[in-house]
């Protein structure tokens, strides 16, 4: 009897971590768009997010659409919809992919009186009711994320002017099905510090970064990050007085770097999965773009020296670069990340937090522990 009750028990226990496990691998939504006609496409469920009843009949592959009195009718790959009754020809096809039905955009908006907003520094849309909001990274019809190659990692050389600098660098596909993001507190908790090594390791990561800065220098066990920290959608740390950039991301992966006076305004307005604040901002929109002392820096060892660095950046088709190098000034690294590709940049703690892990091993070795860390899961 005892026996069948420790089976029973180990029966259990492997049915919760199946179910955690499952949990975690949350799809993402992304917006499709066709190459030919810059036509936008979304995913009707995430409407349903944003108020809009959208019913599906999978028999006759119909979508019925309804937002107060406006209500919408269309079946897969036909032009003619219902439109309040009235039949109207679409120029833009719905479709199926992967299980999932996707609308044209401007359709939907246009009759339910929805906004749509394109933002080009993040290539992405937000569709907007009276009420809610969601924002999509938009991709090429023609792309599957699930093809392209999650992680690569290289060491590279860039000049700046008359210097040379060999930087170890990682690149993430955000898009690809299997790339979850985490922000991770050392030990779980703000105040502590750990390896970059163990806290990726703990968390399962394949990829970590060092992320904010703390303060280090106390003697005190107590070393808080210093601005805003978010991990797992929880607000660890809050400090809108902070003018630092925010590097943010949600559940589709959706990356940002924020100014921190706007969020402090804004912050109401973002649902965010992760967040970690640092700065100085180092590229913005492909240009080289440094206010270094409007984001109330004074430490000369980001106003004018040079160190070990620690940079993450953003390219338009929504890949993540984490870069690590030595011996750099911060206009030496803002210009190092515009040659790496990236569309938007940021500083991250360096000195001895500086820290690089990937794939088991480090690629650059901090000097100390670390408060937190921003992590690359491939589940």
């Amino acid at each position: 009897m005892r026996v069948k009750k420790i089976v029973l028990l180990m029966l259990v226990s492997c049915l919760c971590f199946v179910s955690t496990s499952a949990a975690s691998t949350e799809r993402k939504y992304l917006s499709y768009q066709d190459p030919k006609t810059a036509s936008l496409f979304v995913p009707t469920k995430v409407l349903s997010a944003i108020g809009v009843n959208v019913n599906w009949n999978s028999s006759q592959q119909r979508i019925d659409m309804e937002l107060g009195q406006s209500k919408l009718i269309m079946t897969i790959g036909q032009k003619e919809a219902s439109v309040n009754g009235e039949q109207v020809q679409l120029s833009d096809l719905p479709y199926t992919a992967q299980g999932v039905q996707y609308v044209p955009l401007r359709f939907v908006t246009d009759h339910l009186n929805l906004k749509r907003e394109w933002n080009g520094d993040t290539a992405s849309v937000k569709i907007i009711s009276s009420e809610q909001s969601a924002e999509l990274p938009v991709i090429k019809q023609t792309l599957d994320p699930s093809k392209t190659k999650p992680i690569s990692s290289e060491k590279k050389t860039f000049k700046v002017g008359r210097q040379s600098f060999t930087a170890q660098m990682v690149t993430i596909s955000l898009m690809h099905p299997k790339i979850r993001l985490e922000v991770a507190l050392a030990h779980d908790e703000i105040g502590k510090v750990d390896d970059l090594k163990t806290i990726a390791s703990q968390k399962g990561a394949v990829v970590a970064i060092n992320g904010s800065f703390f303060d280090a220098y106390t003697e005190s066990n107590f070393k808080t990050p210093y601005g805003n920290v978010i991990s797992n959608g929880e607000h660890k740390r809050k400090d809108l007085s902070d003018r630092r950039t925010i590097f943010t991301f949600d559940k589709n992966n959706l990356v940002k770097l924020i100014a921190g006076s706007y969020y402090r305004e804004h912050n109401d307005e973002f649902t965010l999965e992760g967040a970690v604040q640092a700065g100085p901002r180092l590229v913005k929109d492909g240009k080289v773009n440094l206010n270094v002392v409007e984001e109330g820096f004074k430490d000369p060892k980001i106003l004018t020296g040079g160190g070990a660095r620690s940079a993450l950046g953003i390219t338009r088709d929504h890949k993540l670069i984490l870069l690590t190098l030595g011996g750099a000034t911060i206009p030496q690294l803002a210009e190092i990340m515009k040659q790496a590709g990236a569309y938007q940049a940021m500083n991250l703690d360096g000195g001895a937090s500086s820290g690089l892990y990937a794939e088991g091993k480090y690629l650059t070795v901090p000097g100390r522990q670390i408060s937190n860390a921003i992590l690359v899961k491939y589940e």
